[in-house]
């Protein structure tokens, strides 16, 4: 399987840290955002919104980080990442939504900013993060991962711009379940990190 992805994007980084994890054979390939690949004709017939990443799996084109996440653990037959009852599916999902909306909005925001100079307000999205992020630590603050006692492909759609929100000017330091919980996705097998920026609080 082909994974088109580009370093610096924390969606993409989302599904190529389940591929590892999981052990799949892949193929990374890097898409130039900074050239307008992601633009190009040939691209948007894989992904008309223009997005990375992609995954194409012998023809068959999965988009959208989230719903990579889903296909990887479903092709792999991994129903540990992926519960198949319906109170653990469910659990995953209200967490892939979360990515999809308080992370996306708040921390992930707030990194677009300083890397890649989007427009957003700053404040807002960095209060938006701080919002997030006491969620977030109250949750753990009672269990290891986001569902269950392992993890799942919650923690991975959550990880990567948590990992990074301090690129952003979002300061981890009162948040030491979120911290611990960052540090156990590091120690998974087949873990691979995400390129860092030295830019607002890891500058």
């Amino acid at each position: 399987m082909k994974l088109y992805h580009h370093p610096l994007s924390g969606h993409s980084h989302r599904a190529r840290l389940l591929v590892s994890l999981l052990g799949l054979p892949h193929e990374l390939v890097e898409v130039d955002l900074k050239a307008g690949a992601h633009k190009s004709p040939d691209f948007l017939k894989l992904n008309p919104f223009g997005q990375v990443p992609v995954l194409d799996d012998a023809g068959v084109i999965v988009a959208d980080s989230n719903a990579i996440l889903v296909y990887l653990a479903k092709k792999a037959g991994r129903s540990d990442w992926l519960p198949e009852d319906p109170s653990g599916a469910a659990a995953v999902q209200r967490w892939l939504s979360v990515a999809a909306g308080e992370v996306a909005y708040g921390p992930a925001a707030a990194r677009l900013i300083t890397v890649f100079g989007a427009k957003f307000n700053a404040d807002e999205v960095i209060g938006r993060a701080h919002t997030l992020l006491t969620r977030l630590e109250s949750h753990l603050s009672a269990q290891d991962w986001l569902v269950g006692d392992h993890p799942t492909i919650a923690d991975v759609a959550i990880y990567s711009y948590v990992a990074q929100a301090p690129e952003g000017n979002v300061d981890l330091s009162g948040y030491p379940s979120v911290t611990a919980f960052l540090g156990r996705i590091e120690q998974l097998p087949g873990f691979v990190p995400f390129v860092k920026t030295p830019v607002g609080l890891a500058a």
